[in-house]
């Protein structure tokens, strides 16, 4: 693992050893086995994991929001899992409790709600924080619903942009509300919520008999990196008497910069914000925490009162024990990665500017996604703008495959509305430099020139 760790930060080597699903089957003996295997056989099941793995430190590594591997939190998981405790009690997991209570109250605090006051936990991913903050936003509302069900309840309508993540239809989905109970709000050309639109959309649902419950504005969205107008869309959710979710999963942590946080501003008006430490601030994965204003609303949607667990003449303050306010039972430590890289570093977020070459065209970066198409020399210079785009959407897709075949960086791809695909570089890991970023696209170039 050492050894992994030291060939991760080397520029030498591969990001990925590539191979498909069905040969990388072949390679090893990957089957389980009625008799134990030797330690030499575990050993060598090891390094095969570990040779195949994607190297997600590698500073050439541009793949995902979530990249890097910090000594701290590295150390802190090694702790965690030697703990090996479950957080739903204060008595099987005192100190990990309390750390849970500090930072997430810092972390309100830093939201801008008074004294840090509030109710949040730490949960499986930014989908399942922005699902628990649809779910606090029903209970809310018709609190009925716990016990009666949907049919208890009037048909319930909810808002996001056209940009927000899928994890909003999906939570939607999972709480019975339905995906087609989403509303999408159109976005600019910069992919930033258009509040005009969004009153207009919410003014339409009343008119049908349908119930607006829950707005979910998003800080960073995955791919442009855009930044809601959070707020004009703070003032709207007021006027309607609407729950105002901020998904800052990515975004989020521009909260700890001096420079950019004004990105958030209105943050504090919201009724919950998701923030996933485990990206911008490089924690290692999991670490995504929920943020609700409201004390209390958490115990009382969720709380199910299992008498085995939660007994209520225990020796201490019953506050601590937060079990009962998830949707898990069992629920894994996530908390000391984020409290001992707190304490030992002072967060940082740098800005990075990227000069682009002739044959390569941007979208304008708000955040530290980079979006742009390459235009190979066979592209670059037609002039029939339909065949031109056709062209140009298979251009990505290719460049990428060979990329994975030489395992030399990785960087992602997609389209977006009416845009063909486009490369989208996500710059996160604290250990790339301008000389990292420069590669990408020296490679891009080299294993496009043919194109």
């Amino acid at each position: 693992m050492l050894a992994y760790i030291v060939e991760s930060f080397d520029r030498s080597t591969k990001v990925i050893d590539f191979h498909y699903p069905n040969e990388l089957l072949q390679r090893n003996n990957w089957e389980l086995s009625d008799e134990p295997e030797t330690l030499d056989d575990i050993l060598i099941s090891c390094r095969a994991t570990l040779k195949y793995a994607i190297k997600t430190a590698h500073p050439r590594y541009f793949n995902q929001l979530s990249t890097g591997l910090d000594m701290v939190g590295l150390a802190a998981d090694w702790l965690t899992s030697t703990a090996n405790t479950n957080m739903f009690t204060y008595e099987v997991a005192p100190v990990f409790v309390l750390l849970e209570y500090v930072t997430l109250k810092k972390m309100r605090e830093i939201i801008g709600w008074q004294e840090g006051h509030g109710d949040g936990i730490f949960s499986p991913g930014g989908a399942i924080s922005n699902m628990y903050a649809m779910l606090l936003a029903r209970y809310k509302m018709f609190p009925e619903v716990k016990e009666k069900g949907m049919s208890s309840v009037p048909r319930l309508v909810a808002f996001t942009s056209e940009h927000s993540h899928f994890s909003i239809k999906k939570g939607a989905a999972a709480l019975g509300i339905g995906t087609e109970s989403v509303i999408c709000i159109k976005a600019d050309e910069r992919g930033k919520m258009i509040p005009s639109d969004l009153e207009r959309r919410i003014v339409e649902a009343k008119q049908k008999g349908y119930v607006p419950f829950f707005v979910s504005a998003t800080a960073g969205t995955t791919v442009y990196g855009a930044f809601d107008p959070l707020m004009a869309i703070a003032d709207i959710c007021k006027k309607h008497d609407i729950w105002m979710h901020v998904d800052g999963a990515w975004g989020g942590s521009l909260l700890m910069s001096r420079k950019h946080r004004w990105k958030l501003n209105g943050v504090e008006r919201a009724n919950s914000m998701t923030w996933n430490p485990h990206k911008m601030m490089a924690v290692p994965l999991q670490c995504s925490a929920l943020l609700v204003r409201e004390e209390g609303l958490m115990q009382s949607c969720n709380q199910m009162q299992a008498c085995y667990l939660f007994q209520q003449d225990k020796q201490y303050d019953l506050s601590y024990d937060t079990g009962d306010k998830a949707l898990q039972c069992g629920r894994h430590v996530d908390i000391f990665k984020l409290w001992l890289m707190w304490r030992a570093k002072v967060c940082v977020l740098c800005e990075c500017k990227l000069m682009l070459s002739g044959g390569l065209m941007s979208l304008q970066p708000q955040h530290t996604n980079v979006c742009f198409w390459y235009l190979p020399p066979g592209v670059r210079y037609l002039e029939d703008k339909v065949e031109k785009m056709k062209r140009l959407h298979k251009v990505a897709p290719v460049i990428k495959a060979r990329m994975m075949e030489y395992g030399t960086t990785m960087v992602s791809y997609q389209p977006q509305g009416d845009k063909v695909n486009f490369f989208r570089m996500v710059i996160s890991n604290p250990a790339a430099t301008f000389e990292d970023i420069d590669f990408l696209i020296e490679e891009i170039e080299r294993l496009g020139q043919d194109l």
